[in-house]
């Protein structure tokens, strides 16, 4: 379809802009501002020396993660109404989170945070598409954070990370197979698939189904390709952001013998 056009001039198989911002909430271990375009997530994690109740009747070790995500009442045109003043969170909201703490177990050996509850908080400030995608890529980088300082701190002896998580939309929109959907082609799509993947190119969850349509095994096939190849770039960036953002071990104190081992 030559005439085709995505309504940001994307092409097919161009992300939006992805950026982090970190430190956005200094009381937590781990934190940032992701945005992928006009979707905008705040990212949070906390670690907690306590694990669930069911860990502990069960005589379950190692640690957990959990996670809780939430739209705020101005992240989208009309306003949303808050959980709490509902009473209880919707499907949707429930769904999503298990979603982004099942994304992150995937990449964490749990007996290497022993007696520990990392929790993620991902509350979404802008909505434009790609909510879940967004939230499950910024939850990854600031568990790492949280996880690193415990590391300095010598809660854990060893790196509980395993693989790296990133995740992204595909869908098909005016017949045609297009990376990484904002608002308008999200609810305009025929087809919406999220996938969640590891550093190492394997599988963690595919989300998809047909909107009024159905879509074919080669369909399936080509939106897989755009995801595989949207998410090695999300994984390419995340990796700069950690090189440049994860916290350093402090340098050891001066000491008198370390004076006296400078040449004069």
């Amino acid at each position: 379809m030559s005439d085709f056009t995505r309504p940001d001039n994307r092409k097919p198989n161009e992300l939006r802009p992805l950026s982090f911002q970190p430190d956005i909430a200094p009381n937590a271990d781990g934190s940032l501002l992701i945005s992928f375009g006009n979707t905008r997530v705040i990212c949070a994690a906390t670690l907690e020396k306590r694990v669930p109740t069911w860990m502990r009747v069960q005589k379950v070790s190692g640690g957990w993660i959990t996670a809780e995500y939430s739209m705020l009442p101005y992240s989208t045109h009309e306003r949303k109404q808050r959980d709490s003043t509902r009473g209880k969170p919707d499907g949707r909201t429930i769904e999503i989170q298990r979603l982004i703490g099942r994304s992150l177990r995937a990449c964490v050996d749990l007996q290497k945070i022993p007696g520990h509850t990392l929790w993620v908080d991902c509350d979404v400030l802008e909505a434009d598409g790609g909510t879940r995608t967004a939230a499950i890529t910024g939850a990854y980088l600031a568990a790492r954070i949280a996880v690193e300082k415990a590391l300095i701190e010598e809660k854990f002896e060893e790196n509980p990370f395993r693989d790296s998580i990133a995740a992204v939309s595909v869908g098909v929109y005016q017949e045609k197979a297009v990376l990484d959907l904002n608002y308008i082609e999200d609810s305009a799509a025929d087809v919406d698939l999220n996938v969640v993947m590891t550093g190492q190119g394997r599988f963690v969850e595919l989300q998809g189904s047909g909107e009024e349509a159905t879509f074919s095994e080669d369909e399936l096939a080509e939106l897989l390709t755009l995801a595989k190849g949207g998410i090695k770039s999300i994984l390419r960036k995340q990796e700069e952001f950690l090189q440049k953002n994860l916290p350093k071990k402090p340098p050891p104190p001066l000491t008198d013998s370390t004076f006296n081992t400078i040449p004069l």
